[in-house]
């Protein structure tokens, strides 16, 4: 069964109720894994490190010293993802905070794409023997396969394809980088994708390709503040997205045998046609083509017999309309 991921990420904007009703969220649209990021601003970044284009309100530094939480309140997220049958994943962007998601037991970690060439930090989570996700939307195949030299023997591995750019635009997603996993890392890990577009396409599309992991953003509203939030998917949209993952699954996963027609038996009887007499015809009579018509119900003699009707002699009166059967016929 493929796996979704409802991508919290910084949308809660630190604020803990909000983080705990997105875990909530996440486990009422039908989620198996709600995911965090675990900012630790003086681990992380210089002061003076550029922003991205889309986060302009305020310096990246002070956003993540706003919107940190203590490890009393991780550990409590933690706990309410559990309590509602979700794994808790986060992506720690220091070794600091791998630490911290140590000391909390996380279920499992995600590399973000930022961190693919970041060794210390891969090191550091591979020696804690966890679940791994790793995010390729910056890396090249030369960068992916450096950083999966370190993380070769995780018992668990997840390459997510993904395109960092928010919003993806649907020329830009790239599903055939999936296929290209799949043929270069399978033997140690599953395919995953990570969806940045703001549909259902790109996500299902990547189901059928091959993918078995779907992460997605996921807001209680497109207004709330931050960068996630507008390029993330509210509730109810989210809740239709994985039932369509799920039901697409369920079509790629179930094989039909053709040759077994047993399900369409009633069906057949309904809409098939048979042959009928299309005139009333006499004892003796030698049945031609123009005494044959071909009418629902397909109970009678099925119309593909029809070559093997013509030339048969008519061993009873039969009457227009009426259903031919081989004990009519001599």
């Amino acid at each position: 069964m493929v796996k979704i991921i409802a991508e919290i990420g910084s949308v809660h904007d630190g604020s803990f109720g909000n983080a705990c009703k997105l875990i909530e969220a996440a486990a009422e649209v039908g989620a198996d894994i709600v995911k965090f990021q675990t900012h630790i601003a003086n681990e992380e970044t210089l002061r003076n490190a550029p922003s991205p284009s889309y986060f302009s309100d305020e310096d990246r530094y002070s956003y993540f010293e706003r919107t940190s939480f203590s490890v009393y309140q991780w550990a409590k997220l933690k706990e309410i993802a559990n309590k509602n049958n979700l794994s808790f994943l986060s992506s720690p962007f220091s070794i600091k905070a791998v630490e911290l998601l140590e000391s909390i037991n996380i279920d499992a970690y995600k590399i973000a794409s930022g961190e693919v060439t970041n060794f210390p930090l891969i090191e550091k989570i591979m020696s804690t023997k966890k679940e791994v996700f790793i995010s390729t939307g910056m890396s090249n195949f030369n960068e992916i396969d450096q950083a999966l030299s370190i993380l070769k023997s995780t018992q668990h591995l997840t390459v997510m394809q993904c395109s960092s750019i928010y919003p993806c635009p649907p020329e830009k997603v790239g599903l055939n980088v999936i296929e290209s996993m799949k043929s270069k890392y399978s033997h140690i890990a599953k395919i995953g994708f990570s969806d940045h577009t703001l549909g259902f396409a790109a996500g299902i599309s990547a189901v059928v390709k091959g993918a078995e992991v779907i992460e997605k953003h996921l807001t209680l509203s497109n207004m709330m503040y931050g960068s996630d939030a507008p390029n993330a998917m509210e509730v109810d949209k989210f809740k239709s997205f994985v039932e369509m993952i799920r039901e697409t699954s369920i079509i790629i996963n179930s094989k039909i045998d053709k040759d077994d027609i047993s399900d369409y038996k009633e069906m057949k009887e309904i809409f098939e046609k048979s042959i009928v007499a299309s005139r009333n015809l006499p004892i003796g009579k030698i049945l031609e083509i123009k005494d044959l018509n071909f009418k629902k119900p397909g109970t009678g003699i099925n119309a593909n017999k029809y070559k093997s009707v013509i030339n048969k002699k008519v061993k009873k009166e039969i009457q227009v309309d009426q259903l031919l059967t081989w004990d009519d016929l001599e």
